[in-house]
């Protein structure tokens, strides 16, 4: 039997990746079982939501650290009422998407509803960027994975979505509080916050970035994304994932147990051909 899954998000100012994500999980799972919160009440509803839930609330804060906190907070309570009707809830961010590999025959649904989830389940995250000597400027009209085929594995986008039961998310989901991570064989977070240079460019000047102190992090962060897929060699990509889920399973952060590490290993792949019928 398929379990009742719900989708959450909560996103500001970001109508492009609202568009493609209602999109993506609502031929997924449905419409009706997205909710997306808009941070601040001078949002509109994106116009690709179709029959999603929306709801625009006040706006949760301006400094970064401060106001992840409390839409994690927010999330996390909006998830467990919601576990009182669902079986399932995924949080991501309006640019994650979570993959199951073409080669599992089973849809998302029915292979979530065959995982016995004791608390939560993480995907392996991918942090795709625009290869600057290969690939074109984002072109809107066309689905991502047409566009873009590289990626640096990334602990970062190994995240907690996944949950089964009520929990207290850690900022950004890549954690749940006084809970260990469980790291899915088959499940891959797509992450295309770096789809487009010009376009992170333009965003970490935007008056939101600057207001929330996260420049520094664009450019210690996502614009090096960049420069460490353009520079690569890609490695073979089911040889480089099974690795990667090894490390990131026993590798922790002194600081924070329950988050996965890299060793500080720059891997880089290449999707395989057969990830490109996914519509994205």
């Amino acid at each position: 039997m398929t379990h009742r899954i719900a989708v959450i998000t909560m996103a500001r100012n970001d109508e492009f990746f609202l568009n493609r994500w209602a999109a993506y999980y609502g031929r997924i799972f449905g419409e009706k079982n997205l909710f997306i919160y808009l941070d601040g009440t001078d949002q509109a509803a994106p116009a690709g939501a179709g029959h999603a839930n929306v709801a625009a609330v006040p706006k949760l804060g301006v400094q970064v650290v401060d106001a992840e906190k409390r839409r994690l907070d927010f999330l996390s309570d909006r998830a467990a009422e919601l576990l009182k009707t669902y079986d399932i809830v995924i949080g991501v961010d309006a640019d994650e998407f979570i993959v199951l590999d073409p080669r599992i025959e089973m849809t998302l649904p029915e292979y979530l509803s065959s995982r016995k989830i004791k608390s939560s389940i993480s995907p392996l995250g991918l942090d795709f960027a625009q290869h600057l000597a290969q690939e074109q400027p984002f072109d809107e009209s066309r689905p991502f994975l047409a566009q873009r085929r590289f990626a640096l594995i990334h602990s970062r986008f190994t995240k907690a979505s996944i949950i089964a039961k009520p929990v207290r998310w850690g900022r950004g989901f890549h954690r749940i509080r006084r809970h260990n991570f469980h790291i899915d064989p088959n499940l891959y977070l797509f992450h295309f916050g770096n789809y487009n240079h010009g376009a992170v460019v333009a965003k970490m000047n935007h008056p939101d970035i600057i207001a929330r102190n996260e420049v520094r992090h664009y450019k210690r962060n996502r614009l090096r994304i960049f420069d460490a897929v353009t520079a690569a060699r890609p490695r073979e990509f089911d040889a480089s994932v099974r690795t990667a889920r090894i490390i990131q399973t026993i590798c922790r952060n002194p600081a924070a147990w329950n988050k996965p590490k890299m060793l500080g290993l720059n891997m880089v792949v290449a999707l395989p051909e057969r990830f490109k019928s996914i519509e994205l």
